[in-house]
């Protein structure tokens, strides 16, 4: 059954060479955490031009894609550390296709955008021993999705995450996309 493992926010503002702070440390909550139209309660985007607003209110990072990037870094992966709101555990989200719907516990609704494009502030996330994190990290093609709020409501680690529609002829999360 296809599931969340962890919801996050942010943790704490930290200073960023490119953009002055970042808001990329997200940590998991212990508590429900409510989802509105611009995402997760206790989220932010300090970069608002390339993360957040409808169409990118939520980042969804699936535990067996972390599981890959643990074993080729040699290190462990916690939930949040890619910058994720939604840790899942159990589906694809890599094979998602645009505009899918998911429902996620009893009432929240999202929708499969896009794919996220890694920036500067990830690859400085990783420290300089990650020489050239953007390209290795966009070659390997385990993205994620960016995800809309259909439906608001309150989600937690644990909830079952169902895909309740795939249209028709939808591109895959991956199809159209260009490396930064």
């Amino acid at each position: 059954m296809p599931r969340l493992l962890a919801v996050c926010v942010v943790h704490a503002l930290r200073p960023d060479a490119g953009n002055g702070v970042t808001a990329i440390d997200k940590r998991p909550s212990s508590a429900p955490v409510r989802v509105r139209a611009l995402g997760a309660h206790g989220d932010v985007q300090v970069d608002r031009k390339h993360h957040g607003g409808l169409d990118k209110a939520l980042y969804a990072y699936a535990q067996e894609d972390a599981d890959f990037w643990a074993q080729e870094l040699g290190r462990d992966i916690p939930p949040g550390f890619f910058g994720e709101n939604l840790r899942t555990e159990g589906i694809d989200v890599n094979a998602a296709r645009i505009g899918e719907r998911w429902r996620i516990g009893p009432r929240v609704e999202v929708e499969v955008t896009m794919p996220r494009t890694p920036c500067q502030t990830f690859a400085r996330r990783m420290g300089g021993h990650q020489r050239g994190w953007v390209k290795r990290f966009s070659d390997e093609r385990r993205l994620g999705p960016y995800l809309r709020v259909v439906k608001t409501g309150n989600v937690q680690a644990g909830d079952e995450i169902v895909v309740i529609s795939v249209p028709d002829g939808a591109p895959g999360l991956l199809d159209g996309y260009r490396e930064p």
